[in-house]
């Protein structure tokens, strides 16, 4: 069986690789940051097997890593390494040569997902556990990003060093950037666990009529849009709504489908993520690498589509949440 570690130890791996090709580089700050940011995917069940077993040492040593992660983010700048002529001559005739199959590896990564998930579920029921049973949503992706990354090698021929090489520069590219998504998300589990989901719940009934499904309905999915964009992500801001609008209303009071409500729910989330700055590693960062003029062109442009979206969404769940 695959077990979900050995996807975080390659994380891990790919980290020190790239810390070490920065500190080579004299990128110290750089460096030093992928070194730490290594230790929680490679060391992150040992400090969970401490905190168990009643040890806090390991977990205080991982707090003081957040703050040194911190601390060297703010020494370290966003930059993309500029290709020589040579390369970029090289990069353009490639393009041309691959056209419109430089997508493929990219577009298998869903597929391969899918694949993987429902494949390895129908084979669990049977005994025969190939993932991780525990995290086979994050299993499934894992395998199959490693398959799309063998399909691309196979589609642009390049030597597999190549991979490596490119992984590290996205990395240093995107920098403190690409921390956002995990961050948020632990946000969201803090701002549940201290009760501010009790606190929108009395909001909640306090402003609307709870007895109106279609108006707990709407609370809950202009809510999970309003917090993405104040907090910069649908994961910090599910665990919020689901708490003080979702549990409480709408399936224990109105029998709503969970299922249902959690998937459509996530979506409508995000949604605001299209809306905000402060979903940066999405909204800013590209703009600030591609320099682009308009630092909030790309959340201009996607202002159509996340209404659109926003509403297709409301309509699914009024049709199917209550079934």
């Amino acid at each position: 069986m695959l077990r979900v570690e050995y996807l975080y130890w390659l994380v891990g791996a790919l980290l020190i690789v790239s810390a070490w090709l920065n500190l080579r580089e004299r990128r110290h700050a750089m460096g030093a940051f992928w070194l730490v940011l290594s230790a929680p995917f490679l060391f992150g069940n040992f400090v969970l097997d401490a905190h168990q077993r009643g040890s806090t040492w390991p977990a205080q040593a991982m707090g003081l890593a957040v703050i040194a992660l911190g601390l060297l983010a703010s020494r370290s700048r966003l930059s993309v390494r500029e290709d020589s002529a040579e390369e970029h001559a090289r990069r353009d005739s490639e393009s041309l040569r691959l056209g419109n199959r430089l997508f493929m590896p990219a577009l298998a990564i869903p597929a391969f997902t899918l694949i993987l998930y429902f494949g390895a579920g129908a084979l669990s029921k049977q005994g025969l556990d190939l993932l991780d049973p525990k995290a086979l949503t994050l299993s499934a992706l894992g395998v199959a990003s490693l398959l799309a990354l063998i399909a691309a090698l196979r589609v642009t021929r390049a030597p597999a060093v190549e991979a490596i090489h490119q992984g590290r520069h996205l990395l240093d590219a995107l920098g403190w950037a690409v921390l956002l998504p995990m961050v948020l998300a632990t946000l969201g589990g803090v701002f549940a666990a201290t009760g501010v989901g009790d606190a929108i719940a009395a909001l909640t009934s306090a402003l609307i009529p709870v007895d109106s499904r279609l108006a707990c309905l709407l609370a809950f999915a202009l809510g999970m849009v309003f917090f993405t964009v104040i907090m910069g992500n649908a994961f910090a801001a599910f665990p919020v709504m689901m708490a003080g609008i979702g549990l409480p209303l709408l399936i224990h009071q109105h029998g709503a489908d969970p299922a249902i409500l959690g998937a459509i729910g996530m979506l409508t989330g995000y949604c605001g993520t299209l809306l905000t700055p402060m979903a940066a590693n999405f909204n800013i960062v590209p703009a600030v690498l591609l320099e682009l003029p308009d630092q909030y062109g790309v959340i201009r442009s996607q202002v159509p589509t996340a209404l659109t979206l926003m509403f297709a969404n409301i309509l699914l769940m009024l049709l199917l949440v209550f079934r």
